[in-house]
């Protein structure tokens, strides 16, 4: 293969070479950079790498990913090193959908792209910080009366994530990794067949399908750390003893299903184990949560003020402007620095040196 590539690499560049290389060995169903819908704004090819080996490399290399490693997952300031923060939480996700692209012999560049990208719009504290400020916004816009069309309705990361890279950070990303970091995100719904549908590509469906076989498996392993539970559950260990033994169940349902088929397919059985799953952790971890540890309640408290403030006050950084210049500077906050700069909005200058 190496010999190939030197030989190939005298008359076309090591792009041109990788892109036949998709087109002969990839699946008939998989994304095929040669075939990509292109970008917004048209760039020159790379003479290495293949337009979603870039977009992968972008999302990589740029300072909102960066920030992820000081986002909360689920559980906020934990007393321990070992707690998943978003940033790895993607990390995760890019690693179980690589396994199962390859597996389906699908487009693993484009895979990792979506992966590593699908999160970077979420603000800090999690989910919480997430309820707190679409909550602050819709609260805000009804009570702007007709002025309010020019106010987003709320707030989805998803979205978010799609602003962040592309308008934010002006990456100008290839229309197929768009398309699925837009597309990912279920929140409490079921998974069904309809989420292994190839809506944009289907290496986006396997994205979407591990973004869920990810975040179950680490919040549970993070709920029995944290003491919030105290084992796994009768049925959910038939899945497997162990972390990493549920996870590979699901992933090889995922991959025995779905090869040489046109969407991602789990069995009825697996499908129905990883919906329970999800409700048992809604029941017993993400909605007990706040209840336990009271400090989700005053993350909520701060992301709403910081919102507020920065709505009322305008005093917002260079390069931020408005209701939607606040929504991207408290939604692009880590959770340490909208703590310290409530701080220093709130709080006294010796209140803050006691602290």
């Amino acid at each position: 293969m190496r010999h190939n590539l030197i030989i190939a690499t005298l008359s076309q560049s090591v792009r041109e070479f990788n892109e036949l290389s998709e087109e002969k060995n990839l699946s008939q169903y998989a994304a095929k950079a040669s075939e990509s819908a292109g970008r917004s704004r048209p760039e020159d090819q790379d003479p290495v790498r293949t337009c979603f080996q870039r977009d992968r490399d972008r999302i990589l290399h740029c300072k909102p990913f960066r920030r992820l490693k000081h986002k909360t997952q689920v559980f906020i300031e934990p007393s321990g090193d070992h707690f998943r923060t978003r940033l790895t939480h993607s990390l995760e996700v890019s690693q179980i959908a690589r396994t199962i692209a390859r597996a389906l012999r699908l487009n693993e560049d484009l895979t990792e792209a979506i992966a590593l990208g699908h999160d970077v719009g979420h603000t800090p504290f999690g989910h919480a910080g997430e309820a707190a400020l679409d909550d602050a916004i819709k609260i805000y816009r009804a009570g702007l009366g007709s002025d309010a069309e020019s106010v987003p309705e709320g707030f989805k990361h998803y979205e978010q994530s799609l602003r962040v890279l592309e308008v934010l950070e002006k990456l100008n990303l290839s229309e197929e990794t768009k398309a699925g970091i837009g597309g990912h995100s279920k929140g409490r719904k079921d998974l069904t067949s309809i989420d292994g549908e190839p809506i944009s590509t289907l290496e986006a469906a396997v994205v979407r399908v591990s973004d869920r076989i990810a975040y179950l498996n680490h919040d549970l392993d993070d709920a029995l750390r944290s003491g919030l539970i105290e084992a796994v559950p009768e049925p959910f260990l038939r899945l497997g003893p162990t972390h990493s033994k549920r996870i590979g169940s699901m992933v090889y349902d995922v991959i025995s299903n779905s090869l040489d088929q046109p969407a991602v397919r789990l069995s009825a059985a697996m499908m129905t184990s990883i919906n329970q799953l999800k409700e048992w952790l809604f029941d017993n971890v993400y909605l007990q949560y706040p209840i336990m540890f009271p400090d989700s309640v005053k993350a909520e408290a701060l992301v709403r003020e910081l919102f507020n403030h920065y709505c009322v006050s305008g005093a917002l950084p260079e390069g931020f402007k408005g209701v939607q210049g606040a929504i991207d500077y408290v939604a692009g906050m880590t959770d340490r620095f909208a703590i310290e700069t409530f701080a220093n909005l709130r709080l006294p200058v010796g209140f803050r040196r006691i602290l």
